[in-house]
């Protein structure tokens, strides 16, 4: 299943980089390692439901959602249940207040 995640990943990254030039594939590439790094592709991916929602579909889901990015970024450092089914997303303590902002923004920002 992990290889399957990196495929992901670096597959959305080359899609991005054809669309957006060399710069947003970096950035792209930066943001999914950054993601990596904090687990968060353990149990999410970019297109597609894992144990957690496709990060596509939370992106959608919050698309219209001024408050989003703080609420998420609590979300993700404390944990939480119910949004998406029955499944308990754990609490992320090691990641910091600023760390949860960016990994959320990343996340918002998926087409």
């Amino acid at each position: 299943m992990a290889a399957a995640l990196q495929v992901a990943a670096r597959l959305a990254t080359l899609c991005g980089a054809l669309l957006f030039g060399p710069q947003a594939w970096a950035d792209a590439a930066a943001e999914s390692a950054f993601a990596k790094s904090k687990n968060c592709l353990a149990c999410h991916a970019i297109d597609k439901k894992v144990v957690g929602p496709a990060f596509k579909a939370v992106a959608d889901k919050y698309r219209q959602d001024s408050a989003a990015l703080e609420r998420l970024a609590l979300k993700v450092r404390q944990g939480g249940n119910g949004v998406w089914g029955v499944v308990y997303m754990p609490a992320n303590a090691q990641v910091s207040p600023d760390e949860a902002k960016r990994l959320v923004a990343w996340v918002l920002s998926l087409r």
